[in-house]
């Protein structure tokens, strides 16, 4: 491509410092280095994840290097490739993963683990391999957030991080395949492995809690309970699989007394898709003594978890899960292959598509609950 090897001036949503909103620059985007790949990015999903580096960085959250340019949920089309890299070649349509296959570490060895280890430590802190970032703007490096940085017309990522899918598959689509659906589905399948016959309880009704209720679904629940605060969220949950809906505000007891009476004793599987501790500790109590299992899959670093021990040694089981359980480069392309064929509904999730130039308002409607997923169209 005539690109190759050449710097690519391009542009990209910079966040330049904690808690101000995006700004979109011109930025540069070197070429990539050995076992790196270069990629256009065609769609990204707008993640509740990118609003809270962004807004609660340093109020809880471990403090993250600045500038940076965030976005962690998108696909695209493989510009060019640097040496080295024998898996993808320009034109392929693909998936950046912020968890990697590397398929060579101890963790991708294991059948007992989707974590990878590689350029772990690196990814976290906003860079590559070499401890450099590939975006820079105004003649300053710019932090590629988890190694991955949607949030950019182009970008860099190793190539562990990244993942080939089908010619025909709809990239304004499968981005959201990226993050926060298959993490909320597969907590469900491959986490929690939820039993046919089996009842359920979803805590937070955001994409990954709605994934979640389609997990449970897709294994078979008889009775899945979904839980949010905002009655707004129920009608697309019954839609995704819900048999009942719950707001705690409605209620004056504690929700896991609420469960716990209206399931006779407590469900079988609970899974917490907020992020908050409090609701946790509810998810957890909600559990049926003796074999209940209570899985957390909103992500936060904010607050400890309290637990009394006679919750656990009565036999409850407390579990967590990061992106869904799934082998991340062999697991997003059989994903795909499921929405393409009807198996997997994705369509339902996108409620807004924007440009890159909207983004702040993309924000906006994830922290003031008016969306479930945007979609930002490059």
């Amino acid at each position: 491509m005539a690109t190759e090897n050449k710097v690519i001036r391009c542009r990209a949503a910079v966040a330049w410092e904690p808690g101000k909103p995006l700004c979109v620059e011109e930025v540069e985007v070197a070429p990539p280095k050995a076992h790196e790949v270069r990629i256009k990015v065609e769609a990204t999903g707008v993640c509740h994840t990118d609003w809270g580096f962004l807004y609660e960085c340093g109020k809880g959250m471990k403090p993250r290097p600045f500038p940076l340019v965030l976005g962690h949920e998108g696909a695209g089309v493989v510009e060019s490739v640097g040496p080295g890299v024998t898996a993808f070649s320009p034109g392929d349509k693909v998936i950046p993963l912020f968890l990697p296959q590397c398929g060579e570490c101890e963790c991708c060895l294991s059948p007992k683990t989707n974590l990878c280890l590689k350029n772990w430590e690196k990814t976290q802190q906003g860079v590559l391999a070499d401890g450099t970032s590939r975006i820079t703007c105004r003649g300053q490096q710019i932090h590629q957030f988890v190694g991955v940085s949607t949030f950019s017309e182009y970008t860099v990522v190793p190539e562990p991080n990244l993942t080939k899918i089908r010619a025909d598959a709809p990239l304004d689509r499968v981005c959201l395949l990226g993050c926060g659906v298959a993490t909320g589905y597969g907590a469900a399948l491959n986490t929690g492995k939820v039993e046919a016959g089996s009842t359920c309880a979803v805590f937070g009704l955001g994409a990954v809690g709605l994934a979640t209720v389609m997990g449970c679904k897709a294994a078979g629940a008889s009775r899945i309970i979904a839980v949010d605060v905002n009655p707004e969220k129920f009608h697309k949950a019954k839609t995704l699989g819900a048999t009942d809906v719950v707001n705690p505000k409605e209620h004056s007891r504690p929700i896991q007394k609420v469960l716990v009476e209206m399931t006779g004793g407590g469900l079988d599987y609970t899974f917490e898709c907020v992020g908050n501790t409090t609701v946790m500790r509810a998810a957890l109590e909600s559990c049926r003594i003796a074999w209940g299992t209570c899985v957390i899959v909103g992500w936060t670093e904010m607050g400890e978890l309290s637990v009394a021990p006679i919750d656990i040694l009565l036999g409850r089981t407390l579990k967590g899960t990061y992106f869904g359980g799934w082998k991340s480069v062999k697991g997003v392309p059989v994903l795909v292959e499921d929405y393409m064929s009807g198996r997997l509904p994705l369509d339902e999730f996108v409620t807004h598509t924007l440009s890159l130039d909207e983004i702040n308002q993309a924000f906006d409607m994830l922290a003031g609950s008016k969306s479930i997923r945007t979609v930002i169209k490059m």
